[in-house]
C-alpha cells in the first residue's frame, strides 16, 4: 500500500516545503477586508500581519469541503492506495469534525487523524507520520499511534500586547489597558485541548525565561525519563525579525543542548488570536521509529 501524508498550513509546513517532505499540504484561507488569501501561497507573514496592525478586519477560517476533497483526490490520481489527513486539533477548529465526515464516502481508505494539536507540535507529528507512511505502515495504524501520542506535547506563547486577545474576548478591555501600563505579559499554553492561560509576568524577557522554565518542568515530570536525544523544543514566533528568530533559537538551544531544537514561525491561525510580536516554545518526543 502506498500511503499519502496529509496536512494543513497550520502545521506551519507550506506548500513548497511539503513538496519537499514528500507530502501534501492544504493552505489555510485567511479573509482580509472580504478578500479570501491562502496561507503560504499569496499571504506572507508580513503582509498577514500588516494586515492585522493595519486596521483591515482580518479572519482565519477553515478549507471549504471542495477544497479537501479535491487535494484527496488529486492524491489518489497521483497513485496513492490511501491517505492518512492530520489538519489542526479538533479542539480547536471544526477542521477535523469536517474531514472525519467527508471521509465516510471513502470507504477507509482515508483516515482522518485528531492528535490535539497545532503549529510546531502538529509539524512533529506529520514529520513522524511521513516516516511511519515510508516504513510501510498502513494510513489506519498511523492515524491510531498519532491519537496514542497526542498529548505528548506542550505549547507555551508569551504574548507581546493585549490588543488582540481583546478583541477574542479573553481579556476585558480594562485588563487590557492596565496590563499595557504594567507591561504584563499573559503566558498562554496549549497542551492537547485549547489555548489556556498559564501565567503572568512583567516583561518580554521575564515571559521567556517563564516559558522555559515550564518546559523544563514538563520533562522532569510528564516526560520524566525521555532521553534527550528524543526531545524536540522548538521555538516559535508571531512576525519576528531573523533576528528575534535566531535570538530566541540561540536561547533555547543553550538551555537544551542536548534536544532537537529548531525555530518555526506560528500559524495564522494562532498569530490571529496573540498579534505580532508573540514568542513560543514548544516541546515534543520524537519517536525512535
Amino acid at each position: 500500500m502506498k500511503t499519502a501524508v496529509m496536512t494543513d498550513s497550520n502545521s506551519g509546513i507550506m506548500k513548497d516545503e511539503a513538496e519537499k517532505l514528500g507530502i501534501f499540504s492544504l493552505p489555510m484561507p485567511v479573509i482580509i477586508d472580504g478578500a479570501t488569501c491562502y496561507e503560504g501561497v499569496d499571504l506572507t507573514q508580513e503582509m498577514f500581519y500588516a494586515s492585522l496592525t493595519g486596521g483591515k478586519d482580518v479572519t482565519t477560517s477553515q478549507p471549504s469541503p471542495g477544497e479537501v476533497i479535491g487535494m484527496w483526490d488529486e492524491i489518489f490520481e497521483a497513485g496513492y492506495d490511501e491517505i492518512v489527513h492530520i489538519p489542526m486539533s479538533g479542539s480547536l477548529s471544526n477542521s477535523y469534525e469536517s474531514a472525519a465526515a467527508l471521509a465516510a464516502d471513502y470507504d477507509g481508505k482515508v483516515q482522518v487523524a485528531d492528535n490535539r494539536r497545532i503549529s510546531v507540535t502538529l509539524r512533529e507529528s506529520v514529520l513522524e507520520a511521513k516516516e511511519l507512511a515510508d516504513k510501510g505502515v498502513s494510513a489506519q495504524e498511523i492515524k491510531e499511534e498519532l491519537e496514542r501520542r497526542a498529548y505528548e506535547s506542550s505549547i507555551y506563547i508569551t504574548v507581546d500586547t493585549l490588543e488582540y486577545l481583546k478583541k477574542g474576548g479573553r481579556v476585558t478591555p480594562a485588563g487590557a489597558a492596565l496590563g499595557a501600563v504594567l507591561n504584563i505579559k499573559p503566558i498562554l499554553t496549549l497542551q492537547g485541548e485549547r489555548l489556556d492561560a498559564f501565567a503572568k509576568v512583567r516583561g518580554m524577557k521575564k515571559g521567556k525565561h517563564k516559558m522555559l522554565e515550564a518546559l523544563r518542568h514538563d520533562l522532569d515530570t510528564r516526560f520524566q525519563g525521555t532521553d534527550m536525544s528524543h526531545v524536540v523544543v522548538c521555538g516559535a514566533g508571531a512576525g519576528l525579525s531573523g533576528e528575534e528568530e535566531k535570538e530566541w533559537t540561540d536561547e533555547i538551544r543553550e538551555a537544551f543542548p542536548e534536544a532537537i531544537v529548531y525555530y518555526n514561525p506560528l500559524s495564522f491561525s494562532i498569530g490571529s488570536h496573540t498579534g505580532p510580536g508573540a514568542v513560543g516554545a514548544a516541546v515534543s518526543i520524537r519517536k525512535n521509529l
